[in-house]
């Protein structure tokens, strides 16, 4: 039997021990001492910058004071009641760039309040109770369809649910979750923490799952709209970009595909890696897919950029932890195609130039070894589901306003597939709630419009039967 270690693209590369650590949580979470003292770090601002910097604008210093009086249940309930999907942020969320990055702490002394970790200990403990914080209002007789099970549509279907509004959560995938479940990085979220959490979003009522139906695949918006009083759009970017040339040899793959296929195993050793694996793209999800590649026993990881790390999507954090984990990071280098032996990649091109070149300039071509390719060089979103209806795009992707409203009316939508987002599941969960608040203003406007204009006719029969009664009094009185 051929030695694993030895074949250019093979799994099994490491023992069972080595995944079972390379996989472990990236940061534990803190004890409720570290927590106590993490949280009296805190100077409570008034009008505190965390604030400011949140998407869904978390109260993060009534939280924090509040796991500083020993109240977890409290804090968890200010953080879920802004975010319902306050756990998996906690995890994923860049708060390195966000309401880290804002803390009075990190300006004075470059040392933040670890804001990220406390709202990770808050959220589990909560979590851990088995227990629902939130109730649902008296139900209302609306229904609303909600399409996409990812962080947008959860946490507009949560918020509709509480509001009284009956949802059906429709999804592609044979499991909800969105890119939380299928496209970050396994050890960012271990010991199935994505459906842990979308099984306590659903836990409050009132949303019922139907799996495995697509948009335009059996599903088409009009029918949605004649048999819901409204419908949200969380349909993410279905899309991947390629480059030229990426199905001519074997083992240069769509990095999304790769971190879906690492997230749905039960065994890691059963996924093929390369001994040299070459990572085009600078996002989160080249980071992901690059660090995973490595602790899946690829022997070398080399990420390559087209430009300078100031300009990578992936934060500094995301940057250095590839690093850290054994990954080079080539930049100024903008991929031209590939080398092959025996129908198999053997090599990625690249225009390699200075920082300092000038526009136009001839740039050497550099041959980067390669046994596989990632490629994560954007996502994009799939227009075809929308089908015939007039919903308008802006940049290829849905134009809402700021109440998410499309412009078709009785659409709302949001998450990645939006334009103008930040492509963060933060940004994602705040455009999910601020939908449920406009959809329930509309649905509670139409409501109080329709009682209005009955209202007059029945006045009217009430008053044709105080003339019919009074007709009737007369008649008998011989009047």
């Amino acid at each position: 039997m051929m030695d694993p270690t030895h074949e250019p693209v093979a799994g099994g590369r490491l023992d069972a021990e080595a995944y079972a650590r390379n996989f472990a949580d990236l940061t534990p979470p803190l004890t409720r001492h570290e927590a106590f003292v993490e949280a009296e770090r805190c100077y409570f601002c008034y009008d505190a910058p965390c604030l400011n910097a949140c998407p869904t604008r978390i109260d993060i210093a009534l939280f924090i004071r509040q796991i500083a009086a020993g109240n977890d249940q409290g804090a968890a309930e200010t953080i879920l009641s802004a975010n319902i999907m306050g756990g998996m942020c906690a995890r994923v969320c860049p708060v390195e760039t966000l309401c880290e990055e804002a803390c009075v702490r990190e300006h004075a002394e470059g040392k933040p309040v670890h804001i990220g970790l406390l709202q990770r200990h808050a959220t589990d403990a909560v979590m851990k109770t088995g227990e629902q914080p939130f109730g649902r209002a008296p139900s209302t007789g609306k229904t609303v369809a909600v399409v996409g099970a990812g962080p947008a549509g959860l946490s507009c279907a949560h918020r509709l649910a509480m509001l009284g509004h009956a949802v059906t959560l429709f999804d592609a995938k044979p499991k909800p979750g969105g890119l939380n479940e299928y496209g970050i990085a396994a050890y960012k979220a271990v010991d199935d923490f994505a459906q842990r959490e979308v099984d306590f979003i659903l836990s409050i009522g009132g949303i019922e799952l139907r799996p495995g139906m697509a948009l335009g695949a059996g599903l088409d918006l009009a029918t949605l709209q004649a048999d819901y009083h409204a419908v949200f759009l969380g349909l993410g970017l279905a899309g991947t970009n390629a480059l030229e040339g990426m199905g001519e040899a074997a083992h240069i793959v769509d990095a999304v595909g790769f971190i879906e296929a690492l997230r749905q195993s039960g065994n890691k050793a059963e996924l093929p890696v390369g001994r040299r694996v070459v990572v085009v793209g600078g996002g989160m999800t080249a980071v992901d897919a690059a660090v995973q590649a490595k602790k899946l026993g690829a022997e070398e990881v080399t990420i390559v950029y087209r430009r300078g790390p100031e300009h990578m999507k992936a934060s500094l954090f995301e940057q250095e932890l590839a690093q850290k984990n054994g990954v080079t990071i080539r930049h100024w280098a903008s991929p031209v195609g590939f080398e092959r032996q025996d129908g198999r990649v053997s090599a990625a091109l690249f225009a390699q130039r200075r920082p300092d070149d000038a526009a136009g300039s001839v740039a050497r071509t550099a041959a980067v070894p390669a046994d596989m390719v990632l490629v994560a060089i954007g996502q994009t979103f799939v227009e075809a589901p929308l089908g015939t209806a007039t919903v308008a795009l802006s940049g290829g992707r849905i134009l809402v306003d700021e109440e998410r409203r499309t412009t078709v009316p009785g659409v709302w939508a949001g998450g990645d597939c939006v334009a103008g987002g930040q492509d963060l599941t933060v940004s994602a969960v705040e455009d999910g709630k601020q939908a449920a608040l406009s959809i329930d203003r509309a649905l509670k406007q139409a409501a109080s419009q329709a009682d209005r204009s009955v209202l007059p006719a029945s006045l009217a029969g009430v008053a044709a039967s105080a003339a019919s009664l009074a007709a009737t009094a007369a008649a008998k009185l011989g009047l």
